[in-house]
């Protein structure tokens, strides 16, 4: 199943997409939450009630509810996560970066997948993203898949882990390098770096949509992987590919590491990291290390970024300037020496 979050009756509503079209699964039947929520705090039974909703609309029946597919009425599939992590699943992608920044690869990246925590309260989906002047000092798109989780776990070994997953979505880790550099001199973040937006989208599709596309993972790791083919566009151009069959970690471990010692909720979200070539701060450096004359790329208000990951559809959003001159950069206190 394709479901998404839609305006709906001028409200925002479960649905899901069949043959190009949306339906509202709570108008058609009033048992399936109308949030994306309530049905990810009772998956197996509220997917289960959804999935005889998709057969009967197949079958030729609730056809006057339909609404044609259009990305404008759409919000984020998830749109209130109860939390949102994000990995460090490609090796591709981080082996570049540490090269284009002359450091070697780092070692533990082998021997265990991490994430860090972004703010749940800023998930977007396709559409506009404002953004604030000091985002513009090198503002960068990230190319990402993202789970959500469907039960709630602790202490999940990989083995089991993607008996968790509901769905899995397109994932924008909407980055300000600037912010996110300066902060991290002090070994803390990324925060203010990534705070400010993440995109998820255009809808959750469930694992068995996916079956056809299923990969063995790496050696010497356990999980479900895909062969998705993975790509963004800038304004029309062509900036990133890479595939989702390439992560070194699997969704599955990465979600071992995220539940050791700690509950994980339905409703979480999960990204897997920036596949390779799958950000302006790779890609820029890669150009530099190769011509030091390379001129770098950042997004740029009106720029359009749209991304699109076999299975999981296509997202397109737009970035906006905030009418703002506020910067916390211009905040920063002078340097005080001691004696």
């Amino acid at each position: 199943m394709k479901l998404v979050t839609y305006i709906y009756q001028n409200e925002a509503q479960t649905g899901i997409l069949v043959n190009e079209n949306l339906y509202p699964l709570h108008a058609i039947n009033p048992q399936i939450s109308a949030s994306m929520r309530g049905m990810l705090q009772d998956w197996d039974n509220q997917s289960a009630l959804a999935r005889i909703v998709e057969k009967q609309i197949l079958d030729g029946n609730h056809l006057s509810l339909a609404t044609a597919f259009t990305p404008q009425i759409l919000q984020a599939p998830v749109p209130q996560p109860t939390s949102c992590r994000d990995g460090y699943a490609f090796r591709q992608h981080v082996a570049a970066a540490r090269r284009n920044r002359g450091v070697p690869m780092i070692p533990e990246f082998d021997q265990y997948p991490i994430f860090y925590f972004t703010n749940h309260n800023a998930i977007q989906g396709p559409g506009e993203i404002p953004c604030m002047p000091d985002h513009f000092r090198k503002l960068d798109f990230e190319l990402e898949a993202a789970v959500v989780l469907g039960k709630k776990g602790r202490n999940i070994k990989a083995e089991n882990a993607d008996e968790y997953i509901a769905g899995y979505m397109i994932m924008n880790d909407m980055s300000a390098r600037t912010l996110q550099m300066e902060e991290m001199l002090l070994n803390l973040g990324p925060a203010k770096g990534k705070d400010f937006s993440t995109v998820i989208g255009p809808w959750m599709v469930t694992p068995d949509e996916l079956e056809a596309y299923k990969i063995p993972a790496k050696p010497g790791h356990v999980g479900n992987n895909y062969n998705l083919s993975m790509k963004c566009w800038v304004n029309g151009v062509q900036v990133s590919e890479g595939n989702m069959g390439d992560m070194d970690w699997t969704f599955a471990e990465i979600i071992e590491r995220c539940a050791y010692g700690v509950d994980v909720f339905p409703g979480d979200v999960i990204g897997s990291g920036t596949v390779g070539t799958g950000c302006f701060l790779e890609l820029n450096g890669t150009g530099k290390l190769n011509n030091p004359e390379y001129p770098e790329q950042w997004l740029q208000d009106g720029d359009v970024v749209d991304m699109e990951i076999t299975g999981l559809g296509f997202l397109s959003n737009t970035i906006k300037a905030e009418k703002t001159d506020f910067s916390i950069l211009a905040l920063k206190k002078t340097a005080q020496t001691q004696n």
